[in-house]
């Protein structure tokens, strides 16, 4: 490349250097209220043998060379917690985690592949007193004030006008269809966590917490992912998520703790990334043996800090707060 040439590419980062000043500041802040409150800083590999069997995650692949004569495959992880759940059960206590993690396809104005998760999880808590956690951490960075706190079925429903769990499928594919989705129907037929998460996402979330946070908590226990699910009519998993300004900032669970439950919701996910035409994904065996072995009862959660600070400096893109996005590197 000539001279000419090298100058005319733009180097300079993303971010001003006075977001990068207050993101540093933020980080600091993160670690003087979790210092306050006795929860350990932890750190846990990037690279995994294994990585979230979730149908709606796709995961960056690499290969590592010269390591025992062999290559071998690893994935570049979506959230520590596997390797995180392995140090609650070997006994570490409260414990969080500030790090990059990585998803595939993921790209646009609140979308970067890399980007900065906040983990943390809490031996002796429900879902409701991480709730109040989350809520303190977030007042302390963003002067946000109390959160609201409602149903996944209240707020669907307010949005949509629809029972998801007793509208039906037709119907939810209906509505769905009214507000743009063009999924595959030889795919997604009689699939209504499809529909109703296009919905969650595309109908009801744009609309919370435009005046106050707002914690939406108890999904259809089809969405539990890795949360306990509470008995009833119907049963809901205990898992909630933070919306502020129409933006998801944190999702957390009260952590199922059974590994053979664990094992057969790693099995299904599979069967519907099968379907979906998704690579399957082994189940993580050091996740499934920590969890035999007596993960304590706890809580966790994972808050994203580039959209946290997108918040913070009232950002118009995630690009605003990072250095260099995915397209700068």
């Amino acid at each position: 490349m000539s001279p000419a040439s090298r100058s005319s590419v733009d180097w300079r980062p993303s971010a001003s250097l006075s977001t990068l000043r207050a993101r540093a500041q933020a980080l600091a802040r993160i670690r003087a209220f979790f210092a306050c409150r006795g929860v350990l800083e932890v750190e846990t590999p990037i690279l995994c043998a294994s990585t979230a069997t979730d149908p709606h995650l796709h995961s960056l692949r690499t290969t590592l060379g010269g390591v025992g004569g062999a290559s071998r495959s690893l994935y570049l992880h979506t959230s520590p917690e596997f390797a995180m759940k392995r140090l609650l059960a070997a006994g570490a206590g409260p414990i969080y985690q500030l790090c990059k993690v990585f998803r595939d396809g993921e790209s646009g104005r609140l979308h970067n592949p890399e980007f900065t998760l906040l983990e943390w999880y809490r031996p002796g808590y429900d879902h409701h007193a991480l709730m109040d956690e989350v809520e303190a951490l977030v007042d302390e960075l963003l002067a946000t004030g109390a959160a609201e706190r409602r149903s996944y079925f209240d707020v669907f429903e307010q949005h949509t006008g629809l029972n998801p769990a007793r509208a039906t499928v037709d119907r939810l594919r209906a509505c769905a269809r009214d507000h743009g989705f063009h999924g595959s129907e030889a795919l997604s037929q009689g699939d209504r966590d499809l529909y109703a998460d296009f919905l969650m996402g595309h109908v009801v979330c744009p609309h919370l917490g435009h005046e106050r946070p707002v914690f939406v908590s108890d999904f259809p226990a089809t969405q539990a992912a890795m949360a306990r699910i509470r008995p009833g009519d119907p049963p809901v998993a205990e898992r909630f998520e933070l919306f502020i300004k129409g933006i998801e900032l944190a999702n957390g669970y009260h952590e199922l703790t059974d590994a053979a439950e664990q094992r057969a919701r790693f099995v299904e996910d599979n069967r519907r990334r099968e379907l979906a035409l998704s690579p399957v994904v082994l189940p993580d065996e050091r996740l499934l043996a920590a969890l035999d072995q007596g993960l304590p009862a706890c809580s966790g959660v994972a808050l994203g800090v580039d959209r946290l600070m997108f918040l913070l400096v009232n950002a118009t893109a995630l690009s605003d707060v990072l250095s260099f996005p995915v397209q700068m590197a």
